[in-house]
């Protein structure tokens, strides 16, 4: 599954994501904990206070300035390695779960936002995961996948926005 889905059991709606990745746990985890690793897929800079990932730790997410001068602030929630990180990213929460999965990996990306975000992180997901993948996305992935997003989330939760006005990097 590479599509982003809409879930609204909770007090947010969050968008959920599942990708079957070839690599065992264990090695996905460096993926999502390693900054080097990070620096391949994950869309800013991710700075954990001490360098551990340990619930309750800072972290800190700038934004490369070519893109945004933005830099977002977050707290570790969960830690059980290989199989679940969670943390706040500004106001959002991102948890990821890795499952075995025929001698692979599952993951679960979860992302619980504002609504009016939904369509935008979650096309911006969707590249982030095709980079984790090894693989590039089109340079038109981004608008391919919010446009799509976009038209099957606005009837559940409303408008949707893209990219905010000092957005300088290729789609969200």
């Amino acid at each position: 599954m590479t599509e982003a889905t809409l879930v609204t059991a909770g007090a947010r709606p969050a968008v959920r994501l599942e990708r079957a990745l070839a690599d065992p746990p264990a090695v996905v985890w460096r993926a999502f904990t390693e900054p080097k690793e990070l620096a391949r897929w994950f869309p800013c800079g991710v700075v954990v206070d001490g360098g551990a990932w340990r619930v309750g730790a800072k972290v800190t997410f700038p934004f490369p300035p070519d893109v945004i001068d933005l830099t977002l602030e977050g707290e570790v929630l969960e830690v059980d390695e290989p199989h679940v990180l969670s943390y706040t990213w500004g106001d959002e929460t991102l948890r990821f779960e890795l499952h075995d999965h025929a001698g692979g990996t599952r993951l679960v990306l979860v992302d619980e936002l504002e609504p009016p975000h939904a369509a935008r992180n979650g096309a911006g997901w969707m590249d982030c995961l095709d980079r984790l993948e090894g693989r590039t996305p089109a340079p038109d992935a981004w608008r391919a996948h919010f446009d799509a997003l976009t038209a099957t989330f606005e009837p559940t939760i409303g408008p949707q926005e893209g990219p905010p006005a000092d957005y300088k990097g290729n789609g969200g």
